[in-house]
């Protein structure tokens, strides 16, 4: 399941990128305008910066802006930055892979089998998402087929 972080984080991120060409944008204007807890959406906005997918301006005009076009920016990358890998379970996952103690038989595992298939299903939607269609899509311009 989504995080309340990603969620407000994906909605910041669509929000900048329908008004990426205004340059910087007050933190306060986001949050009003997508309902999103200020000092929540503070680390959120941080920790997007910190991994290279914004930058910001101080001072008078200053804010938040993409430090990277929105059509280069996959959907996928913004929900591991803000909740981690997307495979359901840590056994599935193929940038934070972790057995689980409880497994005798890793290879034969049916829940893991299953799980690599979600996690496969959820990126292939995910990864080729960009912040840009995801802009446009909930505008009601645009509407991706995806084939799982």
């Amino acid at each position: 399941m989504l995080s309340s972080k990603a969620k407000y984080g994906l909605k910041a991120m669509v929000y900048l990128a329908r008004n990426e060409n205004q340059g910087a944008i007050v933190i306060q204007d986001i949050a009003d305008a997508e309902t999103i807890p200020k000092k929540f959406l503070d680390a959120i906005m941080l920790e997007m910066k910190n991994n290279g997918l914004l930058t910001s301006k101080k001072g008078k005009g200053g804010g938040y802006m993409l430090a990277v076009p929105a059509a280069q920016i996959r959907v996928g990358d913004i929900i591991r930055i803000l909740d981690g890998p997307l495979a359901p379970v840590p056994c599935a996952s193929r940038n934070a892979y972790k057995p689980c103690a409880d497994c005798r038989d890793e290879a034969g595992c049916a829940v893991r089998a299953v799980m690599s298939d979600v996690r496969d299903a959820i990126a292939a939607i995910l990864d080729t998402c960009t912040l840009s269609d995801m802009a446009s899509k909930g505008a009601g311009e645009m509407i991706l087929n995806y084939e799982i």
